[in-house]
Parts: C-alpha cells; structure tokens; sequence
C-alpha cells in the first residue's frame, strides 16, 4: 500500500506504539480488499461492548491506555456504541459483579485514550451527525447504513480493533464504499405496498437484505409514495444491514445519491425485481403470532430515538405492565437527558418498565439475563433484534409498537 511521509513514520514507531500497532493493523487488512493507499477520515465510531471483548479484548486495550498520553490519544473524534452494562441497573438484570467491573475497565481505558464515551448506535440523530461525502470509519451496521443511505457520507463496516486503529492514526484503507464505483446499484426493488409504520419499515427492509445477501451489492428502491422519517429509515437500515449484511441502498427520489434512477446506475439498470405482498407477510409471519405469551418487551436495536421514547410513554399512560411481563427501554445518554429533563422516562417507568442507558439489549449478556429471569420468549418491534436474538436462546416475536405496548400489559400477543 502506498504511504506518505506521515503514515510511514507512524508505521516506524516514530509517534508511539499505539500508532504503530494502528497502522501494522491496516497494512494487513488494506490488502485483503486490494486497498492501493489510505483515506483520512473525520470521525471513528466502535464497537466495543464488554461481552465481545472479553477479559483479552480489554486487556489489549488498557496495554493501549498505559502508553504516555501523546502517544495514545485518537487522532479524530472517536464514539462509542451502546455498552454491555448500565451501571446503574445491572444487578437486577441478572448481570454479575465481574460484567460491571470488566465493564468499567474498559471506560478507563477507552477515556484515557480521548475516546468520548457516547454508547450510542443512533449518533446520527444524536451527536455530530455526518455529511455527505465525509470520509468515516464506523463500526454498528445500523449507523454505517444509515449513514452511507440517508446521509451519503462513506464507510465500511469497521470491526472494533479496524475502527480503534482508524481513530488512532485518522485513517482507513481505501476500499469498498470508499470508492465511488462500489456504490453504484446492483439490485433493483419496487415496492407496491407502501409501509405505514417502523416494523412496516423494518420487515421491508429485512426482505431486501435477505434478497440481496452480500456486503458487496447495493440496493436501489423505487415506488415509495410516502415520505419516510429518521427512525423510519433507522428501523428500514438497521433491519437490511441485519438480514442481508448491506452497508448501503438507495431511495430513488429519496436518499442523496438517488434523485433519479440513473445517478446511480452504470447505463442500463439492474432488472426489477418487484416486491410481493406475500414475501413481506411470509416474513413477518416467521416470528411469533397472537395468544403467544411474553416473557419480554424489547425497545432497542437501534436504541430509541426522543420520538420514539414520548410515544412509548403515550401508549403506556395510565397502565401497568403485567406482572409477569418485563418491559425493558434502551435509549443513548443523551436521549436518556432529554427525557429526564421532559419527565419522559418517569412516564414510561410509572408503568413498571425499565429504561436503560447507553446499552442495547442484544449485546448486553442477552443470553445470561435471560436465564437470570427465566426469559424466553421476547417481543420486539424491532425486525432487527428479532433477527439475532433466537441465537440468545430466545423465541422472538415482531409486531408494531402499539401492539407491543399492549402485549407487555395483557403479558401476551393481542
């Protein structure tokens, strides 16, 4: 790969061993993906949740965290997504002493290297969203989509030590959608039934990612009549990213790129493939159906926005969740201030659920709270969780919000 003057000295150990370990780090992965030099970027954003990590991965990072400060501080502003542990509530969860004190090793050593601790997968409605053409190296799928989709900023998929190494040095190997041709559509969709609500968005965009199933093809979509909100595309990314490993898609008329179908096509467009009623029900009847009791009410994957969390708190006005039902919220710190500051989360725990902060269901111990409670079988409105979490040792079920809301109330699908 081709280096300049201040990459070559950063791979020399000239600036410290953090940086050298950074870029040693990309010279191997660049390579795999044919990168010819690096990109600078702007902004880092990992994935670092203490259940991954384990007590190696930590380690590793507190060796990192005892270099002087000069030498270990990020290069660029660098985020976190959502954590293992909330602090603040992990006893009751089930979770163990030595989950929070590995959970707090890593803060310390993620803050002595600079890295600010936002613990968030929604930044891009939170914190210092990206613009369009800004060159990032971003961890969660959800955010990479989103960003890429909805904002048209560029990144890859950056697994957790990829990402440390890009906010170390602020730079990444030049590959995959980093290069322009690499976004240009490969897969066509149009969609007939127009989709009403966030799991409406979520299964469609669960179908066309299992429909795709590639990191390298990139979706373009016409017919949507309806013009899609933020946590709209949110559930749309986060459920596509999840399915069929997609860091990208295009909304014809909708998403940047996309003003008209040939801007991101190269001359004549992929064949359409036309979206069926029957696939996108045949998708949702996949998980759970109504009488099914509910050990579990999820809100998360991704995390709620402030929007989400008042409606939450509306559905659940004036009513109790049944008592053997757990209700469970996850929302960013920053999210959690807001509804603090507005009675938000009061409102929403009156009725006996819990809010958590800057964590996120799935990647918190998923399987051991739910042994801890006895939990099995979850509901979610998130097309994305239900995804992943059967690998937990759950029976999940989807179904909108509202029906969510009134599941963890009656204790059972209604």
């Amino acid at each position: 790969m081709n280096l300049d003057a201040h990459e070559r000295a950063m791979l020399a150990g000239e600036l410290g061993e953090p940086r050298r370990w950074a870029m040693d780090h990309m010279l191997k992965v660049g390579p795999m993906f044919d990168a010819a030099d690096l990109v600078p970027v702007s902004q880092a954003h990992m994935m670092a949740d203490t259940e991954s990590l384990g007590e190696a991965g930590v380690a590793f990072l507190e060796g990192l965290a005892g270099h002087p400060p000069d030498q270990r501080r990020v290069a660029v502003p660098m985020i976190t997504d959502p954590r293992g542990v909330d602090l603040d509530y992990y006893r009751p969860l089930g979770q163990t002493e030595a989950m929070a004190e590995l959970e707090r090793r890593t803060i310390a050593a993620c803050q002595a290297m600079g890295i600010l601790m936002t613990d968030t997968c929604i930044n891009y409605q939170t914190i210092m969203p990206p613009v369009r053409g800004e060159h990032l190296a971003y961890g969660d799928t959800g955010v990479v989509i989103y960003c890429n989709s909805v904002l048209g900023a560029y990144s890859n998929f950056e697994g957790g030590p990829s990402a440390l190494a890009a906010g170390l040095t602020g730079r990444t190997p030049r590959y995959g959608l980093h290069l322009e041709k690499n976004r240009r559509a490969t897969k066509r969709f149009i969609v007939r039934r127009q989709p009403r609500e966030l799991t409406d968005w979520g299964v469609l965009g669960a179908l066309i990612g299992r429909l795709c199933g590639s990191y390298w093809e990139v979706p373009v979509v016409e017919g949507l009549e309806v013009a899609p909100t933020s946590d709209d595309l949110k559930h749309f990314g986060a459920a596509m990213a999840s399915f069929g490993s997609t860091p990208l898609y295009h909304l014809v008329g909708i998403t940047p790129e996309a003003p008209t179908l040939a801007h991101v096509c190269d001359g004549a467009p992929p064949a359409a493939h036309e979206i069926t009623n029957g696939e996108l029900d045949a998708l949702r009847g996949d998980f759970g159906g109504a009488g099914d009791k509910v050990d579990v009410v999820v809100f998360a994957a991704p995390q709620l926005s402030l929007v989400e969390m008042r409606r939450v708190a509306d559905l659940l006005e004036g009513q109790r969740v049944h008592a053997d039902t757990a209700l469970i919220v996850c929302t960013a710190p920053t999210v959690a201030a807001d509804c603090d500051r507005l009675g938000i989360i009061r409102r929403i725990e009156a009725s006996g659920a819990k809010v958590l902060r800057g964590t996120c269901f799935y990647n918190q111990y998923a399987r051991e709270i739910g042994q801890a409670n006895g939990w099995t079988r979850l509901l979610s409105n998130s097309a994305k969780i239900v995804n992943i979490i059967g690998g937990y040792g759950y029976r999940p079920a989807l179904a909108s919000m509202e029906d969510c809301a009134a599941a963890a109330v009656a204790g059972r699908i209604v």
